[in-house]
């Protein structure tokens, strides 16, 4: 299952990670401001202002992107077009699928929305060192004249 990394200011997405993480039977959710994922992540993050990606959230994605499978933003709907607006922003940004969009520390049908997700999406191999090592070159077959 993808690791999850939260970005809270308040705690609500902090804790919507924590009981989605429960649920889904995962591994304890990852800071963004504290810790760096061993491989591809799930994103929960709050949106800030009027619709603005938080910088603490883009500090992250700036070393952490190429792992970033999905997007969940929180927010609150007094935004109107703005609410939970950076998921879009993220999305967007890095060709990834925006999960959900939450009110602030979202419902039990967000939580189970993102769990759902999170069991469609298909276990990915950890990256590893050989990965990195070049591929010996094969010649396309060619079946000759007859």
């Amino acid at each position: 299952m993808l690791a999850l990394v939260y970005d809270s200011l308040t705690g609500n997405v902090r804790r919507f990670a924590q009981q989605v993480a429960g649920e889904a039977r995962a591994k304890a959710p990852l800071s963004a401001r504290l810790d760096a994922p061993e491989g591809p992540f799930l994103l929960l993050t709050y949106t800030f202002g009027t619709g603005d990606v938080p910088g603490s959230t883009r500090a992250f994605l700036d070393r952490h992107g190429p792992l970033l499978r999905g997007v969940v933003a929180s927010g609150s709907y007094h935004w109107g077009v703005n609410f939970a607006r950076a998921a879009d922003v993220i999305a967007a940004e890095y060709g990834v699928p925006v999960v959900a969009r939450i009110n602030k520390g979202g419902t039990a049908a967000d939580r189970a929305q993102v769990v759902a997700w999170l069991r469609a999406r298909p276990i990915e191999a950890p990256s590893s060192p050989s990965s990195s090592l070049p591929v010996a070159r094969r010649h396309p077959w060619n079946p000759g004249s007859n």
